[in-house]
């Protein structure tokens, strides 16, 4: 019984060795097995691993992926007209020798990002001192971005090398500072409100210009036509006139007696017209009376009426 104990403890030490002495490296990973504390291997492909069982040795992993490094610095940046700009940007890299980056960064990314960024930081300075605001934004963009990976590689690949590689740095947004944001936004705000009470007077302006020429226009045509009018009409009465004369000149009593129904009708045009005159010392109303009636025919006057009232 004793025996078969100590045979499963023998096993399960064994195992236990075992297991230490075996490790996995992920594709994405580096293996970096260490002997009291010196680097002895680097494990570049992905497989099962031997090593010694700790103390002796230890193995520990790197990220072999690409890395993304992003800029979370909103300090100012002067251009070259002294403008202060915040530039946001990204970095794209990788390890490449993890025996270098172990010796110069150590084995944590997040200390090689921010030496990372520290240098990239540095050399966006100093391209952007180099140029104006209108270079940034549109015609040396690309070759503000390919200057500051040369210096980046330069730093990381010089006489003291890092074991990684810059694939590509890359400009986001590139932006005045906060502190001049709303200055220049009330300037465009001033400029466009210029522009607009400009436009608004020369549209009124033009509308008062229409609208004089549209009156006088007016006032043309209605002369005009009033004096077409005034024409038509004097040519019509003269036609009339010229008619009713050749039509009483034919027959005089009959012109007589229709000029006075013609009185008449203009006098009694209401029901409440009341007219006081003599029948029969009034010339108005001979047409009343008969062919011999009135004071110079001798005959017998008519009645007399005081008052007439249609």
């Amino acid at each position: 019984m004793n025996r078969i104990g100590f045979i499963g403890a023998a096993a399960l030490v064994a195992l236990a060795l075992l297991s230490s002495m075996l490790f996995v490296v992920d594709q994405r990973q580096f293996g970096v097995v260490y002997a009291l504390g010196q680097i002895r291997e680097v494990i570049t492909e992905p497989g099962l691993n031997f090593k010694l069982p700790p103390p002796f040795q230890n193995v520990s992993y790197i990220d072999k992926r690409l890395l993304n490094l992003d800029s979370n610095d909103t300090t100012p940046v002067l251009t070259a007209e002294k403008q202060p700009v915040v530039i946001d940007w990204y970095v794209r890299w990788r390890i490449t020798d993890p025996t270098l980056y172990i010796r110069t960064v150590g084995l944590d990314e997040a200390t090689g990002a921010n030496r990372l960024s520290n240098v990239v930081r540095s050399a966006f300075n100093q391209e952007v001192n180099k140029r104006t605001v209108r270079d940034l934004l549109s015609t040396q963009r690309e070759q503000l971005m390919a200057d500051v990976k040369a210096e980046v590689l330069e730093q990381v690949k010089g006489s003291q090398p890092w074991g990684i590689d810059v694939i590509d740095v890359r400009v986001t947004r590139v932006d005045y500072s906060e502190a001049i944001t709303e200055s220049v936004y009330r300037r465009m705000e001033a400029e466009r409100r210029r522009v607009a009470n400009e436009l608004r007077s020369t549209g009124a302006a033009e509308s008062e210009k229409i609208r004089a020429d549209a009156d006088r226009q007016r006032e043309v045509i209605i002369a005009n036509a009033y004096r077409d009018a005034q024409k038509i009409k004097g040519e019509g009465d003269a036609q009339a006139a010229s008619v009713y004369g050749d039509a009483f000149g034919r027959d005089p009593q009959f012109a007589q007696f229709y000029r006075s129904l013609e009185a008449y009708r203009a006098t009694f045009n209401k029901r409440g017209d009341l007219l006081v005159v003599d029948p029969n010392g009034s010339e108005f109303f001979r047409a009343f009376r008969g062919p011999g009636s009135g004071a110079g025919a001798g005959g017998g006057s008519a009645p007399a009426a005081p008052a007439q009232r249609r």
